[in-house]
């Protein structure tokens, strides 16, 4: 997905919602901290937006979502999430970066950091999600001590926090 899909989906929120900023929690948010990305990490189609200040509303970008017309027409869409379906890092708010200004208008969009979006992709752990962290490492886009450090900081279950600590060390080990 390009910036310019990114900020189309970003207006048409803002304009649904009312909202005027959200927060971009998927490997979307790489967009935030880099112009110029591998398509193979931003090649999802969907937005996942989290609405920072009318939580109720969020339920609306489902006339944005998958299978929707937007969707059809577009080939990109918003997925709406809640805190609560994304596990990470106290402090994760303080780290935000500020999506470069486009074409959102006045919609503003704030990113996840690298290090806090590759945390929650080890706590979902699908598939697509090793791969991507794996790549995130591969390319020198996180830091293996910083992930450690930011683990420490994740309100998950100590087994579960066993399990990332080593898929961490396997991303890491397997770097080129």
């Amino acid at each position: 997905m390009k910036k310019r899909h990114i900020d189309h989906v970003l207006r048409a929120a803002g304009e649904l919602t009312g909202e005027k900023e959200f927060v971009i929690v998927g490997s979307q948010a790489l967009h935030g901290r880099l112009s110029q990305l591998p398509r193979a990490l931003v090649r999802s189609a969907e937005v996942d937006l989290l609405a920072t200040k009318r939580a109720d509303r969020l339920a609306w970008l489902n006339t944005l979502g998958h299978g929707s017309p937007f969707h059809e027409q577009h080939g990109y869409y918003a997925d709406p999430v809640d805190e609560a379906t994304v596990k990470l890092p106290k402090g994760w708010r303080s780290r935000l970066i500020e999506l470069p200004k486009g074409e959102s208008c006045e919609i503003r969009g704030a990113c996840l950091d690298p290090h806090d979006l590759a945390i929650s992709k080890y706590v979902a752990r699908r598939e697509k999600d090793l791969q991507f962290t794996q790549a995130l490492a591969r390319r020198g886009y996180t830091s293996k001590r910083r992930l450690l450090d930011l683990l420490k900081a994740t309100p998950v279950a100590e087994e579960t926090r066993s399990r990332i600590r080593a898929d961490i060390v396997r991303d890491f080990e397997t770097k080129d």
